[in-house]
């Protein structure tokens, strides 16, 4: 998203089964780097070529959450987006993501349940369609509708 991009829910009475939003991100090492320091997360599966080109995958695998953030980002900015409650998550990694991998995000409106909460299929398929991550979420959709810019992010960079 950048900053000139405006952030507009989807409150629970406007949501329908089979409604779907989706979001694509290319990973790159430096993502996998900052992943890395944010989360604690220095397996060397995923930050020491070295290492990772003698395991079974090949190579350095990004992390199964950073996929999994996608799914959140779908969920936070637009399905059902700003307001909505994240409540339980359920994943499936099915197969290993790489740098440079194109990766898209989708979730859909499975079902509507009392008190505004909503079910949610959550998928992620690479740039060959295969698919990476599967699951269910489910949050409390929002009552009141929200339309507000995107916050600007700071940018960062990586030294090496």
């Amino acid at each position: 998203m950048s900053p000139s991009d405006t952030l507009e829910n989807h409150c629970y009475d406007e949501l329908q089964p089979g409604q779907q939003a989706s979001l694509s991100r290319t990973v790159s090492h430096d993502d996998i780097a900052l992943f890395a320091h944010l989360s604690g997360d220095i397996n060397p599966a995923h930050v020491d070529a070295d290492y990772a080109e003698n395991t079974s995958f090949g190579g350095v695998i990004v992390h199964g959450m950073w996929t999994a953030g996608l799914v959140s980002a779908v969920l936070g900015t637009q399905l059902p987006g700003p307001g909505a409650v994240y409540l339980e998550q359920s994943l499936q990694f099915r197969k290993p993501v790489k740098p440079g991998d194109t990766i898209t995000a989708t979730v859909e409106v499975v079902e509507k349940g009392r008190r505004g909460r909503v079910t949610l299929k959550c998928s992620a398929h690479n740039q060959e369609g295969v698919e990476v991550l599967r699951g269910e979420a489910l949050v409390i959709a929002p009552s009141e509708k929200v339309s507000r810019p995107a916050t600007a992010l700071p940018r960062v960079s990586v030294e090496r």
